[in-house]
């Protein structure tokens, strides 16, 4: 079990999430937010997020001893005290992070290590001023981070290296699966990787080439059972008898092909309603909420299997 203070900036669904992660590898858990009321609903919903973690075997303690190491404090000094990381969870706005970086650096020991859960913006839009920018990085997660274990360092080019390992090693130890940026690049890889999916998903409904539902099929029951263990490169490695050079020429002429006809969408109104107007025939507006708890419990499924697997 970690020993490690941890603060929580921000208590929204990332925040608390977050929070999660920490204590539930033993961290004590600060929890900030500027808005009283986000932290006043917080006991509640992370009650029942760990109490469905205990459900599914995620959880080695009981629900109110994990719950128990995450503590409301009143204020940003308070959250910041003594604690190796920070974990920032603020409005996705360069202003929003500048200014609460700039607090944060102005309160933080030298040594803690300030990271930012943004999912577009490079550390560098944020801490180049700052004093204590050598420290400061991105820790990109994916929703909800105390399921879905990566999480995308991607420091400035002046963050230090030692830093960053640091870093690496308190995701890691919290039961995270810490990937490097080697340089910086606004989306940083999955949201790249995730954004060139959604647009070619997007061009094929456009274009009347199957429903929403059936292209949701496609990930769900296709690309998606594979990809849950491993990834795109083992996955070519894996389907051609001699490799990823085997596969290529087998292959890759078409690819190249296709790639050609692949235009960028532009996510246009009318195609967003076509396709809004197709989910609420199957999921009404006010099941949402009921739906993803229903995705996070379905996830916790999902991990309580890999566990017991091997490789």
């Amino acid at each position: 079990m970690m020993n490690e203070r941890i603060a929580i900036v921000g208590a929204g669904l990332i925040g608390r999430a977050w929070g999660i992660v920490f204590a539930r590898a033993g961290c004590s858990v600060a929890m900030y937010d500027a808005a009283h009321e986000a932290l006043a609903v917080c006991e509640k919903l992370l009650g029942e997020n760990i109490g469905d973690l205990a459900q599914h075997g995620l959880i080695t303690e009981p629900p109110d001893v994990v719950l128990a190491r995450i503590t409301p404090v009143s204020s940003l000094a308070a959250a910041l005290d003594g604690a190796a990381l920070v974990q920032e969870n603020v409005r996705e706005t360069v202003a929003a992070k500048r200014a609460i970086f700039a607090e944060m650096d102005a309160l933080a020991a030298p040594s803690t290590i300030l990271a930012s859960s943004t999912s577009w913006i490079p550390a560098s839009e944020f801490s180049a001023d700052l004093p204590g920018r050598n420290r400061i990085l991105v820790g990109h997660p994916v929703n909800p981070p105390y399921l879905v274990p990566l999480v995308e360092l991607a420091p400035a080019p002046w963050t230090d290296p030692a830093a960053v390992e640091r870093a690496r090693d308190l995701y890691a130890r919290a039961g995270q699966s810490p990937v490097l940026l080697k340089k910086e690049i606004t989306g940083f890889l999955l949201n790249r990787i995730q954004g060139a999916v959604l647009n070619e998903a997007l061009n094929l409904y456009a274009n009347g080439y199957a429903s929403v539902e059936d292209l949701d099929k496609v990930l769900k029951d296709g690309l998606g059972l594979r990809w849950s263990f491993m990834g795109p490169f083992e996955t070519i490695d894996l389907n051609a008898p001699e490799g990823v050079v085997d596969y290529a020429q087998r292959y890759g002429p078409t690819y190249r092909e296709v790639a050609r006809n692949q235009l960028p969408n532009d996510w246009d109104g009318a195609l967003l309603a076509r396709i809004e107007a197709e989910r609420r025939t199957v999921l009404p507006a006010d099941q949402l909420a009921e739906r993803a708890r229903w995705r996070d419990n379905r996830l916790m499924a999902l991990v309580a299997h890999q566990r017991k697997q091997s490789g």
